[in-house]
């Protein structure tokens, strides 16, 4: 499997007043496309960082990070911007949809970032509320969902770019355990037809959706997990 995402020497360290905090030590970790990765860990692991790092929303302090062979670091916030709202689709513990907006509107904001005209992304936002079985509650805004509901807006809004790539941070922290199988049976479907799907998660039982696994401790990778092999390193 080719790699989609690469992650070379990376390190990232934090200076909060006179501590430093080294976050990231060295990483250097390939994800293949089509994977389906969880990366586990104890809180302060790393795990987090190397997410954002994926996601071009933090950048080392040295090392680097490649998206289809592209170091990101090289290009400019607006490039970021187009190489996130064009390949990326994130999900959050806390859902980040705006409270203001209903569910039709919280699907097609990235669409509205790209320039799309209203028109194809009304129609888009009512394909993907099917898809996730809202198709009943597009009118209703966040505050009037159970947390489930919005999650499945989090999934339609982060699917809405077409998106090759899929970062999940704790997507069912939030959920009760019902909820939150249901949600990750969504995250297998979409890795069925080939999303990459790279997930942060401390929850062993969330992990095994997952085929493919990476554990994080103090800013290292200590154990990678592949379907064919597990190494220690």
């Amino acid at each position: 499997m080719k790699p989609v995402i690469q992650i070379e020497n990376v390190c990232k360290t934090y200076f909060m007043g006179e501590n430093q905090v080294q976050a990231l030590n060295d990483v250097s970790m390939d994800f293949g496309e089509g994977e389906f990765w969880a990366l586990l860990g104890p809180s302060g692991s790393g795990k987090s960082t190397l997410l954002n790092m994926i996601g071009c929303l933090d950048s080392p302090t040295s090392g680097r990070c490649l998206i289809d062979g592209i170091d990101v670091s090289t290009m400019n916030d607006n490039q970021l911007s187009d190489l996130r709202l064009s390949r990326l689709g994130f999900i959050f513990q806390s859902f980040n949809l705006i409270q203001q907006l209903t569910v039709a509107e919280n699907i097609a904001l990235p669409l509205f970032y790209q320039g799309c005209d209203d028109k194809k992304s009304k129609q888009r936002a009512k394909e993907l509320a099917a898809m996730v079985e809202l198709d009943n509650r597009t009118g209703h805004l966040p505050k009037e969902l159970s947390g489930g509901q919005q999650q499945r807006v989090a999934i339609a809004r982060a699917l809405a770019n077409d998106p090759s790539i899929i970062l999940a941070d704790e997507p069912t922290g939030a959920l009760d355990t019902k909820t939150g199988e249901q949600i990750m049976a969504m995250l297998t479907d979409l890795n069925k037809i080939g999303i990459t799907i790279i997930m942060v998660t401390h929850e062993p039982e969330v992990a095994d959706f997952a085929s493919h696994k990476l554990h994080m401790r103090d800013g290292v990778i200590a154990k990678i997990e592949r379907p064919e092999c597990i190494t220690n390193l």
